[in-house]
Order: C-alpha cells, then sequence, then structure tokens
C-alpha cells in the first residue's frame, strides 16, 4: 500500500507526540533535579540514536552528518536550544504559563513558513490553529499569572525554537536532519554537564541514579525522548511546520491524563473540556486534510 505524504507525515507526527504524553508523569516520578534531568534526556537519547544511525548508516554515519550541511547545522543549534529553554522556562515560571508560550509555535510556524518558504497554510489549518490556541489559553487561563519575565520568555524562545526547527526541516525535505539531531542531543548533554561541574556544589555522585530512577529515567529517555525526536525530524518533511506543531498541542490534554491514571492526580473540568476541544479540532482537521490528499 503506498501512502500519500500527507498521510505519511500526519501518521509519523502522530506516532512520536504519543510517545511523548507519558513524559509529564516520567519527569514526576523521577528524583532528580533539573540539570541532572537535562544531562540524561541528552545523553541517553544520543547514545540510542547513534546506535540506530551506526546500524542503518554504517560507515557512512560521517558523511551523511556532512551532508545534513547548514540545515543541519542550525537544526541541531535550535534543537539545543529548545530542550533547554524548556526546562528553564518550567523552572522559572508557571508551568500554565509555559505550556501557553509553547501553544504558539503552531502560529509561528504558520507565520515563518509563509515568509520563508512561501508555503501558503489553507484556511481549515488557519482554524485548527486558532481554535486549539485559544483552548489551551482557556485551559490554563485561571493558573495564567505574570510569572517571572524570564520564565515567560524563554517559553515563547522554546515556541519560536519548535517553529523555527520544523521549517528548517521542510526546507531541507530531501535530506533527513536525525544525525543533527542526535549532535543537538549531544550538545545539551556537554552544556548540562558543564553548568553542573561549575556549580560549587557539585559532586560526582549526584549523577548516579537512585533505585527508583534506574528504570524510570532510561524508559523515559528511549520512549519519550529518543523515538519521539526522530520521529518529529522526519514529519516535517512530508507535512507542513504548522500541522507538525499543531500534534505536539495533543500532550497538553494527554500528558495530564497520564498522571491522572497513575498519580490520581484529577486534572480540571477546564483541562477536560479544552481538551476534548483541542482533540476533536485536530482530528477534523487531520480528517479533512486527509481527504484532500
Amino acid at each position: 500500500m503506498s501512502y500519500s505524504d500527507q498521510k505519511k507525515g500526519m501518521l509519523i507526527a502522530f506516532t512520536g507526540i504519543m510517545f511523548i504524553t507519558p513524559d509529564a508523569l516520567l519527569i514526576r516520578l523521577a528524583d532528580l533535579n533539573s540539570w541532572d534531568l537535562i544531562f540524561y534526556r541528552g545523553f541517553i537519547p544520543f547514545l540510542i540514536v547513534l546506535l540506530g544511525l551506526l546500524i542503518f548508516y554504517k560507515e557512512k554515519l560521517f558523511r551523511e552528518i556532512i551532508k545534513n550541511g547548514w540545515h543541519g547545522f542550525f537544526y541541531a543549534c535550535t534543537f539545543t536550544l529548545t530542550n533547554i529553554v524548556f526546562i528553564i522556562s518550567i523552572e522559572r515560571t508557571k508551568a500554565a504559563n509555559t505550556l501557553i508560550m509553547v501553544a504558539l509555535a503552531p502560529m509561528l510556524s504558520a507565520i515563518i513558513s509563509f515568509f520563508f518558504l512561501k508555503e501558503k497554510q489553507d484556511m481549515k489549518t488557519w482554524v485548527a490553529i486558532t481554535i486549539t490556541t485559544l483552548a489551551v489559553f482557556y485551559i490554563f487561563y485561571d493558573a495564567l499569572d505574570a510569572g517571572d519575565f524570564i520564565g515567560n520568555l524563554f517559553g515563547l524562545i522554546c515556541a519560536l525554537g519548535l517553529a523555527i526547527g520544523a521549517n528548517i526541516i521542510r526546507s531541507a525535505k530531501k535530506i533527513s536532519l536525525v544525525p543533527s539531531a542526535m549532535l543537538g542531543k549531544l550538545m545539551v548533554s556537554i552544556i548540562a554537564i558543564m553548568i553542573l561541574v561549575i556549580s560549587p556544589e557539585f559532586v560526582i555522585e549526584q549523577l548516579k541514579l537512585q533505585r527508583s530512577d534506574v528504570w524510570i529515567v532510561p524508559l523515559m529517555c528511549i520512549m519519550c525522548v529518543a523515538i519521539p525526536f526522530v520521529l518529529v525530524t522526519l514529519a516535517p518533511r512530508y507535512i507542513s511546520a504548522a500541522e507538525v506543531n499543531l500534534f505536539f498541542l495533543l500532550e497538553t490534554i494527554l500528558g495530564p491524563l497520564w498522571v491522572w491514571l497513575v498519580i490520581h492526580e484529577q486534572p480540571s473540568i477546564e483541562t477536560i473540556t479544552g481538551g476534548m476541544v483541542i482533540i476533536a479540532t485536530i482530528s477534523i482537521h487531520s480528517i479533512l486534510s486527509l481527504k484532500k490528499s
């Protein structure tokens, strides 16, 4: 059975985001501070994807990295920045503020692709972006606060990074930027370990995983980080950057659902209502896109 680009892209993006949805739960279960967590979320996925790429490309891997060219360089830098500023934003402001900022990614993606790739979004995509963004604001309205300016700014930078990264992939549809994303994860781990080492209270023992984290952290880094970042790096080769980032909003509702099922932390009525709107909107948008393709 042959699949159109629209079908391939939507299936890849949806699968990638579904792997991400338990991320918030596993972060809550892990007993690590932020920079320790950033280190592991960079280093373990780097090793896993490196192994996979060595099996796939064998001795040609280095050539593939070079082939990524300036697209690969800028994507690796954007990918690194996005991974780090998300955690810092969560630290410096309310999680609601960060998630609302990140929800702007689809709209930013559409604007960037219009100006730089001359790629016009159709009306149904703009309608879906508007509805889902408003739904995210509705979910977190009561928790929204002025918060810390730096935290809010970093949340906005994260959204902008997601939008730019997806558009970089879109502009290089003929090549796979997964090798560059792998290098981005390596850069994340290097920056994290440098920050930890210069900290006056740092001791190497703090990187040692506790007994409860021995399975939680690797599971998180493989299932919620390594696999999704490969899939999300591939998806914009087939569908627009804005459409890929629309799927990210599924985590806004499905993430709290995992937490509720395992930790019994019940989501608010706003989360349930807004989440149903997000799921319905993305479903309708996907069905209409598939019919058109």
